[in-house]
């Protein structure tokens, strides 16, 4: 991989964190949220099947021997996002909040970090040099 395919490929997982959180799956962000008994898995479960979709493109394009992590995606997504609620309903943080939006920012900056987890294991798994 060249250092400009790697810059793709990461431009590629922001945009795929963008399409995912903001643009298709604003729809049931509210929803994700809510406890598991009262919707909130059902919820939780569509949004990062969407970002494992997303993902399964990224990979499909720039990576196609790693589609696989197109599923790792949806269990680390999963995780991150459900951490993210359980402390925003634990301690009553809402969009009104200061700590809400600190604690969003922190899960934004987690899903980009497993980007980069991604992608350096797609260039050193690659077997090929930087080019």
């Amino acid at each position: 991989m060249t250092l400009i395919d790697i810059l793709y490929l990461y431009l590629a997982f922001r945009a795929k964190q963008v399409t995912g959180d903001f643009l298709l799956s604003s729809w049931s962000a509210r929803d994700k949220s809510k406890p598991f008994n009262k919707g909130g898995f059902k919820a939780l479960c569509i949004h990062v099947g969407v970002h494992a979709a997303c993902a399964f493109v990224v990979l499909i394009i720039f990576a196609p021997q790693f589609w696989w992590l197109a599923i790792v995606d949806f269990v680390v997504h999963f995780w991150i996002d459900k951490a993210k609620a359980e402390l925003n309903n634990k301690m009553g943080w809402t969009y009104n909040d200061n700590a809400y939006w600190r604690l969003f920012g922190i899960d934004q900056e987690a899903h980009n970090l497993t980007h980069l987890a991604y992608i350096i294991f797609i260039v050193v798994s690659s077997g090929t040099a930087l080019q």
